[in-house]
């Protein structure tokens, strides 16, 4: 069950659209599930589709279709690696190695502390930038080589340990 605050957050996302299209509202709404339960698990998804009156195979696909939805809980920092094309060109693939070797964890994987999640990615619209990588699905990330990964990992460490989020 969605409780009443999450519920009244649907509702006004759902008024953003004609009575008849509010499954214009998926999106919002699962990210509202994220930003609350930290993921999207199936039985959230099926939520928001019985609330959207959609079927919840629609919903699994928006959710499966996006990186930005967490269908598992994730790390505190959750560290999008591009190995398309041409972020694989640029050194994207090499950039997920270093990470995967730094913390001791392949892609997908989450660290035994909880504080970081490693995942490959589609594109991340950024190419002239290459390799590049998103952090918490907000701060992208450029020109990442080696000691910029080291760094990276090493300042989230440290704002951790501070108590910075």
């Amino acid at each position: 069950m969605m409780n009443e605050a999450t519920l009244a957050r649907f509702a006004r996302e759902v008024a953003k659209y004609p009575a008849d299209q509010k499954q214009s509202a998926v999106m919002a709404c699962l990210a509202i599930v994220q930003q609350e339960q930290g993921h999207v698990s199936a039985d959230s998804q099926a939520l928001v589709a019985d609330y959207l009156g959609m079927a919840p195979i629609a919903v699994h696909e928006v959710a499966t279709f996006y990186n930005m939805y967490n269908r598992q809980p994730v790390g505190q920092y959750k560290i999008n690696v591009c190995t398309n094309l041409p972020c694989q060109l640029r050194g994207g693939r090499q950039a997920l190695q270093h990470l995967e070797r730094k913390l001791a964890l392949a892609s997908g994987g989450t660290t035994d502390d909880g504080l970081f999640t490693l995942q490959s990615c589609e594109c991340l619209g950024a190419c002239a930038d290459a390799p590049v990588l998103l952090v918490n699905d907000r701060t992208m990330c450029s020109f990442m080589d080696g000691d910029k990964l080291d760094q990276l990992v090493d300042g989230l460490r440290q704002a951790r340990q501070e108590g910075t989020p």
